[in-house]
């Protein structure tokens, strides 16, 4: 339950990467699913309790630490056949606009980026609560995820399977698990 009611909420947060998780979850060779998640990012929001609309946020997202958990697939990962971390070594998405739903669920829309490649996407997020952790820190916590074609962003590697189907799916789930820091 939150301990602080939403217009008590407003001001500037950072993601704590400690308790935070930017996951994803892709089909593999039609019958299972690999999830992974990124190590190394950075994220800043301004939130508005009273007036949500007046949010904003941005994530910029280190291509180079993907981790499925198979170091082998991850540095495929990281070529050009997938998100060429070389060339382009940040995802990143900018909130252009965030929308409350309910007491609890937020629409937030915005540029997502990947691989030079920048198309509007929608999250649907919910508050999970605040706390003051034993640090005297107010944190605020979200949960959402949204489904992308990764064909969209320029990510088209795939193999055919011997029966057919491909070997990596189109779509990608992409989850978020956010626990924000307030500045002081």
């Amino acid at each position: 339950m939150p301990t602080t009611g939403l217009a008590e909420l407003t001001g500037d947060y950072v993601l704590d990467p400690a308790h935070t998780r930017i996951g994803f979850v892709a089909r593999h060779a039609m019958v299972t699913k690999v999830r992974g998640a990124f190590h190394q990012f950075d994220g800043t929001a301004h939130l508005d309790g009273s007036d949500p609309a007046k949010s904003s946020a941005q994530v910029v997202i280190k291509t180079e630490s993907i981790d499925t958990g198979v170091e082998q697939r991850d540095q495929h990962l990281r070529t050009n056949d997938f998100l060429d971390a070389p060339a382009f070594p940040d995802i990143t998405f900018r909130t252009t606009e965030v929308e409350r739903q309910s007491d609890t669920d937020y629409r937030v829309t915005g540029d997502l980026t990947i691989k030079d490649t920048t198309k509007p996407v929608t999250i649907d997020f919910e508050y999970t609560g605040n706390a003051v952790d034993p640090y005297g820190n107010l944190r605020v916590g979200l949960e959402g995820s949204v489904a992308i074609s990764r064909k969209e962003f320029g990510v088209t590697w795939n193999a055919a399977l011997e029966g057919g189907g491909v070997l990596v799916g189109d779509k990608v789930v992409l989850e978020f698990d956010i626990s924000a820091i307030k500045q002081s």
